[in-house]
């Protein structure tokens, strides 16, 4: 059993990657994509999606890996598209459930401090356990660092 890589990911984000590419570049050899490629590809999704504050963008990496892991590649007749779906989703709503919502701009709340629900490294935090549990079920071993 492979040690978390939870810490790896909350690391990458105050080494200064986006919230999405610091879960997608933790994982993204696992799945078959070398880091710079994953970096360059996940970059416009960080601060809710372009900075737009909509969608977490630690959300929208669950969401990119699930599509990694899940996809069958079959350009001619994709099939897995429904199920790749549903994995995301599911993934999301466990988001939702440990922190009530997925929106950047009410995570963050309005400055950033006085009223927010998690910070961004937290949103990281949350992501990257929900990846190991969902995408790599037993294959890593407990997180038990700090949840920020």
């Amino acid at each position: 059993m492979e040690k978390s890589r939870v810490s790896l990911a909350a690391q990458r984000h105050q080494n200064g990657y986006n919230c999405c590419q610091a879960v997608v570049c933790t994982y993204c050899d696992r799945l078959g994509m070398d880091e710079v490629t994953a970096f360059r590809a996940s970059e416009g999704f960080g601060l809710g999606v372009a900075g737009m504050q909509e969608t977490c963008g630690s959300v929208c990496a669950m969401v990119f890996l699930a599509g990694l892991k899940n996809s069958d590649a079959n350009l001619q007749k994709p099939g897995t598209k429904l199920s790749t779906f549903a994995l995301g989703r599911s993934m999301a709503e466990e988001f939702a459930k440990w922190n009530t919502t997925t929106l950047c701009k009410v995570l963050r709340g309005t400055d950033g401090k006085t009223d927010r629900l998690r910070s961004c490294r937290g949103c990281v935090i949350d992501c990257a356990k929900i990846v190991e549990a969902f995408l790599f079920p037993g294959e890593f071993e407990p997180y038990d660092g700090p949840n920020e």
